[in-house]
């Protein structure tokens, strides 16, 4: 704890901060579409909401202090968007009891550690260029936000620009506190979103049906490996981090399935605020950044008890501010991971590949486009090297002499 201490600092805190309310003022928006369209009472809301919070807050502190590394635990985001379509085909206790059935494969998959050998075989500019094509997005948010509000957006980029320039450390500080500043000073707060109320855990009894299991939980398991933890891997291992990644699916797995009854869908590794914490924003030093994963369980703690209240301020801020305000905690990380990807001459086409096919958004076979940019690029990885080698080899070859 007095490392910790020793190692505190105000950009670390930030880091954590933003990275957290990114979750927040996004994915959790998806958390009650699907409750919505599963017709869930109030009360199983707020549990669900709980759950996500407490696990991915309890988790977030111990893996970061465990190993010394940045690391933000999150609830599943396209796992949130299935459930959306499969909730309402099933009852509450099924699902309860496919979700448990999801984190025990989870778990088992990180004990048996074959997570780890198959991303240690991914090349390095493959993983880069799906993590930059992953945030692609939200680069290109910050500047569509403008037509929203030009003059919010504006302050907030020049805030960013003046920052890195004289502060860089804090420019991502700079850049929020000029836009909450520009919110409130134009009225653009809506005081009317604001509740006070508290989350509360409401246990659920688990239920087993066999439509639920492959509806249900195999969905969750697909989409929480190749959608969240290969690109949250390939985070850490863009910007130097070489934590084995099989602790942290088994502790995902285990707590996400203590906590299921109370209604977690399923808890992995971010990718997207994780590249928050992760880079020189945070810190200078990357020995000291994991105090930026601390910093963020300790606001997904806060969230949890005091979830209703602290959502709804999330909520009340225009979505211009919060899409800004990613795109340019994010500039640091999307620089980072396109600069990777394209820096080794030979993968640069595979790269491109995966980068485009990740960009696009697209979905295929309800996988997501993480997961195909990722397939796509190692396929034209494996072509082309492998026509360079039977190149080489053919040129390798001695001539023989005419008789």
């Amino acid at each position: 704890m007095n490392t910790l201490f020793k190692d505190f600092s105000l950009s670390a805190l930030v880091a954590g901060f933003i990275a957290t309310l990114i979750s927040y003022a996004g994915p959790l928006v998806i958390i009650f579409q699907a409750a919505k369209a599963a017709g869930l009472p109030e009360a199983v809301l707020s549990s669900w909401v709980w759950a996500i919070s407490i696990g991915s807050g309890v988790l977030g502190i111990v893996l970061s202090l465990r190993f010394r590394v940045p690391l933000v635990i999150a609830w599943s985001a396209p796992g949130s968007a299935l459930l959306v379509a499969l909730l309402p085909g099933v009852s509450l206790d099924q699902a309860v009891g496919a979700y448990l059935v999801a984190n025990g494969l989870i778990l088992l998959v990180g004990l048996w550690g074959i997570f780890d050998r198959i991303v240690g075989k991914l090349p390095a500019a493959i993983s880069a260029a799906m993590l930059a094509g992953i945030l692609f997005s939200f680069g290109t948010g910050l500047f569509r936000s403008m037509a929203d509000k030009p003059l919010l957006v504006g302050a907030m980029f020049c805030a960013y620009l003046l920052g890195k320039r004289l502060l860089p450390r804090y420019a991502v500080l700079a850049v929020l506190l000029v836009g909450c500043g520009m919110a409130l000073g134009s009225g653009d707060i809506n005081p009317s979103a604001l509740v006070i109320g508290l989350a509360t855990p409401h246990w659920i009894t688990p239920a087993f049906s066999f439509s639920a299991l492959l509806n249900v939980a195999l969905p969750l398991v697909v989409v929480a490996l190749t959608g969240q933890f290969v690109p949250g891997i390939a985070v850490l291992r863009n910007d130097g981090y070489r934590t084995p990644a099989s602790p942290i699916l088994a502790s995902s797995g285990l707590v996400g399935g203590l906590l299921a009854p109370f209604g977690c869908h399923g808890l992995n590794l971010a990718a997207i605020t994780a590249a928050i914490c992760t880079g020189r924003e945070a810190h200078a030093d990357p020995a000291k950044r994991y105090v930026a994963g601390v910093m963020g369980g300790v606001f997904y703690l806060l969230l949890g008890i005091f979830g209703a209240t602290l959502v709804s301020l999330f909520s009340a801020f225009p979505p211009a501010l919060i899409a800004a305000l990613a795109g340019l905690a994010l500039f640091g990380a999307i620089g980072s991971a396109l600069s990777n990807a394209m820096g080794v001459p030979e993968d640069r086409e595979a790269a491109l590949i995966t980068f485009l096919v990740t960009a696009s958004g697209m979905s295929l076979f309800g996988l997501s486009a993480a997961f195909w940019g990722l397939i796509f690029g190692l396929l034209a990885h494996g072509l082309l090297r492998m026509s360079v080698r039977r190149s080489g080899a053919r040129g390798s070859q001695p001539l023989r002499p005419r008789h």
